[in-house]
């Protein structure tokens, strides 16, 4: 064989293996690209997953935050854990609380977090007392005993104050989680979620609810927030979680069998059907004339400096009185609204 014949076939082998590896590369390069192209937002959560996550759970397994090009993972809370601070210092891109004030006090200590949505248009927060003696109205509570967290005290006394009860007028029984003080008669009335069904079983047809939300004091539940930073230079991120987000609420919501379903695969250590009950419990306060009006997820400027007034006239605030438009913003809300509208 010719020299120059070798030389050529040498070139064509030597070219066809420079392609097949540039190919190899760039398919390989492709896949790096496209996996880079996702996103990573985790949700730090103040407690431990569980049902409260549905909506999430619903649009993560759908594949929606997938399709918005975010790679999504729920990051349970706990006792030990600090949530808001966890976020506050950059370390996740979203976080969520069970309420809104945890947001209004981390924000008068200078903690740089802004809540950009919420989970419940109105707190599922009530007293619970029985039909022997019920507690419908914050003036059948006078001369009682009601029993009390001390993490919602402040609640007590917000409620008090609304309505123009002198503290001295109500016996505060202080107790745990547990429910059964009511049960023996230790208490006359005690708090919890409407949405914890599993908690709230034991009293059956007997309980009577006295919603905190209809004595005055309104709180939101379940909202979304994030850092200053997240919301000045990554809203086209929030804005994608919020649509992907919307979705799995709305998928949740209409399609409530097969969403418990997809919760208990996620975390099977919940009862399912004590989670079927409760997610009717959960999208009656997720959805309401105000989600009709401007899709879920949507908050009013005015509620939020509601809380602000009546939490720093309960002298709550220790450093500051944040301003409303510190702990708050509609902006992601308004980027999204058209599509959280259509997927209601």
């Amino acid at each position: 064989m010719p020299n120059s014949t070798r030389l050529t076939r040498r070139r064509l082998l030597g070219a066809a293996a420079t392609a097949g590896g540039l190919a190899s590369a760039g398919a390989l390069l492709s896949m790096q690209a496209l996996a880079q192209d996702k996103v990573k937002v985790n949700m730090q959560l103040g407690w431990i997953a569980g049902g409260n996550q549905i909506a999430e759970v619903a649009a993560k397994r759908m594949g929606y935050y997938e399709q918005e090009g975010l790679d999504f993972a729920i990051q349970p809370g706990g006792p030990s854990i600090d949530g808001v601070a966890i976020v506050a210092a950059g370390r996740y891109e979203v976080g969520q609380v069970s309420s809104s004030p945890s947001n209004m006090l981390a924000v008068s200590q200078d903690l740089p977090i802004k809540v950009f949505a919420t989970g419940l248009q109105q707190h599922p927060y009530a007293f619970f007392s029985l039909k022997k003696a019920p507690i419908r109205t914050p003036q059948d509570m006078i001369g009682k005993k009601i029993g009390m967290q001390p993490t919602g005290m402040v609640l007590l006394r917000a409620l008090l104050a609304k309505n123009k009860i002198a503290e001295k007028d109500v016996i505060v029984i202080p107790i745990g989680s547990e429910m059964s003080p009511l049960l023996t008669g230790q208490v006359d009335a005690l708090t919890g979620w409407l949405t914890n069904t599993t908690q709230l079983k034991p009293f059956g047809a007997d309980r009577v609810d006295m919603r905190l939300w209809d004595t005055g004091v309104h709180l939101y539940a379940l909202p979304y927030y994030a850092t200053t930073t997240m919301i000045q230079t990554r809203p086209d991120v929030l804005q994608r979680f919020l649509r992907a987000t919307a979705r799995g609420w709305a998928y949740a919501n209409k399609n409530r069998d097969a969403a418990t379903d997809l919760l208990v695969k996620e975390y099977p250590n919940l009862d399912r059907a004590d989670e079927r009950v409760a997610v009717d419990a959960l999208m009656a306060f997720a959805y309401s004339p105000q989600t009709q009006a401007n899709g879920w997820g949507t908050m009013d400027k005015a509620i939020w400096q509601e809380q602000i007034q009546q939490y720093a006239d309960l002298g709550q605030f220790t450093k500051r009185v944040p301003k409303v438009d510190e702990v708050m913003t509609l902006d992601i809300l308004n980027a999204t609204r058209d599509y959280r509208l259509k997927n209601l």
